[in-house]
């Protein structure tokens, strides 16, 4: 089989998450005899495709039209990319920039798909794909039936892939940009600057919920036990709808899915919808103040407390233990 990933990168280093999907592409690869294409979109994409040869071959759609990931222009050239060179098989992380591109491309192709996969088997010839249903209560296992197959890949569920001994070859595409779709614009992009690391790549997530008052309150306790963890901050639907903290930090079933090797959940009753985007991580700690709490029920330690007086008495012995 063919295959196509869809690197995402952020304009100078590939994300890890395309590193897990082409986990699961070479995987695939493997048992069906196949090859692994990786395909770099955007502009002055140098020092991307240098480090995308280091996993597979490379092909780069390079054009000042592609310089923000606009769906109807990415998926217009990636079904082109797919349709052109015969690829069986269409493969991307599922992230916030894949669900808004790839379910587009899918369209364009008339092909069948499968999102937030989390494991893959081979029986025979047919490939088995296994996604959580009734927010991660159940697990399904579906077959593909058409082509182009579409598949989005649950980041967490699959370890990044390491560097090939030597680069592979690029090749550039050509790139019409009279030929692009111009039906979206980007007016303008509102995300607040921070070091932390990305709430789907890191080592360490800390995330609050609705115990939290406000926002200087979130950034105080959240992020500094965050920070003191040297970790990434995440939070709850409830803290997103009220304002005080944006959706890019949501982590559950409509937000981002986790598996750091430690989470750690503040005042988060622990609903069924955030459990489902965190609950594989390797270690669960909770802090809440209800006993009750159906967090409690995932967690591997809890503590029963109030996290305006836990968290803060937290950090202050994580920084004494930094200091010595």
């Amino acid at each position: 089989m063919q295959i196509l990933v869809v690197a995402e990168h952020d304009g100078a280093v590939l994300r890890q998450a395309t590193l897990s999907a082409l986990s699961f592409a070479q995987s695939v690869a493997q048992s069906t005899e196949g090859t692994v294409h990786l395909l770099v979109l955007g502009h002055q994409l140098a020092s991307v495709v240098a480090e995308a040869q280091k996993f597979a071959p490379v092909l780069a759609a390079d054009s000042p039209e592609l310089k923000s990931p606009l769906a109807d222009r990415y998926a217009h050239v990636i079904a082109r990319v797919v349709n052109e060179r015969n690829f069986g098989l269409l493969v991307a992380a599922s992230t916030s920039q894949a669900k808004d591109i790839i379910g587009r491309t899918g369209g364009l192709l008339g092909g069948v798909m499968a999102s937030d996969v989390i494991a893959h088997s081979i029986e025979g010839s047919e490939l088995l794909l296994d996604r959580p249903i009734h927010a991660g209560a159940a697990v399904a296992t579906v077959s593909l039936v058409g082509s182009p197959k579409v598949v989005t890949i649950r980041t967490s569920s699959y370890p990044p892939v390491e560097p090939l001994d030597a680069s592979c070859n690029a090749d550039n595409l050509p790139i019409d940009s009279s030929s692009l779709p111009q039906m979206i614009t980007l007016e303008s992009v509102e995300s607040k600057a921070s070091t932390r690391p990305d709430v789907t790549e890191a080592r360490v997530v800390v995330s609050g919920g609705r115990a939290l008052k406000n926002s200087d309150d979130y950034e105080r306790i959240v992020g500094g036990l965050a920070d003191a963890l040297h970790g990434a901050t995440g939070s709850s639907r409830a803290l997103v709808d009220s304002g005080i903290t944006p959706n890019e930090l949501q982590v559950g079933q409509t937000g981002k899915i986790v598996a750091p090797e430690l989470y750690i959940a503040l005042g988060i009753s622990g609903a069924v919808q955030h459990l489902a985007g965190m609950k594989n991580s390797q270690t669960i700690v909770a802090i809440n103040n209800d006993l009750d709490a159906p967090i409690f029920e995932v967690a591997d330690y809890g503590l029963v407390a109030d996290i305006y007086e836990a968290v803060p008495e937290l950090i202050t012995k994580l920084r004494e233990s930094q200091a010595n």
